[in-house]
């Protein structure tokens, strides 16, 4: 189940809603019964439900599409769809949470997308909130983060209960711009596939800028498809 969707084919506009509707036609197969017990979900004859960064997500048990709970007319980005999915697909009978935080380049079969991680992930995240610390930690708590004592502005934030990281900023100066980092659960990809792992960031960034109010910069992977 491999598309490189970190680097899409340019000729092929329609990549990815290609792979969003394989993905939708996967999930259709998928045993929602025992996903709802195994992640504790709330599952009814429609629809299985996930929370994700705060916000209630609805997966349909018969097109298999995923749709805000709250509004269901509205489109959803490549980021958020392939992340559901993905753990549902992706994630271990027996995976559990580990508690150890590690940067993305220590993940296990990361190494290759590392360099998209930085220019996608870390570089957006850093550039956005350059001289504005206040705002992160501002947007951090609206996603329920947790304030740890890591950089200028630290917290620990969870996409889903299983799915913990920790973002840590660093403020620029005259001498040295703006820096930051996230660390993921060194379990992660027990839930997820390596590569999604750069989505699952992503969105966590579109998320704190969102939240943030900020103009967003830098160009983060798979926002819209």
């Amino acid at each position: 189940m491999r598309e490189n969707y970190l680097n899409p084919d340019p000729k092929k506009k329609d990549n990815y809603a290609m792979i969003c509707e394989k993905w939708r036609k996967i999930f259709l197969e998928m045993d929602v019964e025992e996903l709802a017990a195994r992640f504790g979900l709330k599952l009814d004859e429609d629809a299985l439900y996930i929370a994700y960064f705060g916000e209630d997500y609805r997966l349909d048990r018969r097109s298999g599409m995923i749709t805000p709970a709250n509004d269901p007319e509205k489109r959803l980005g490549f980021n958020t769809l392939m992340c559901i999915y993905h753990l549902f697909y992706y994630s271990k009978p027996d995976a559990r949470v580990k508690g150890d935080f590690i940067p993305f380049r220590q993940v296990k079969g990361a190494a290759p997308f590392d360099p998209a991680f930085r220019e996608t992930v870390l570089k957006p995240l850093a550039e956005t909130f350059s001289g504005h610390p206040e705002s992160l930690e501002r947007a951090c708590k609206r996603l329920g983060g947790r304030p740890i004592r890591q950089g200028d502005v630290g917290y620990a934030i969870d996409a889903t209960g299983c799915l913990p990281m920790t973002v840590v900023f660093w403020d620029g100066d005259e001498e040295f711009e703006a820096q930051a980092n996230i660390l993921f659960d060194s379990a992660v990809t027990d839930f997820l596939h390596e590569e999604t792992v750069v989505c699952l960031a992503s969105w966590m960034v579109q998320r704190l800028t969102e939240e943030s109010g900020l103009e967003p910069k830098g160009t983060p992977v798979g926002q819209e498809y």
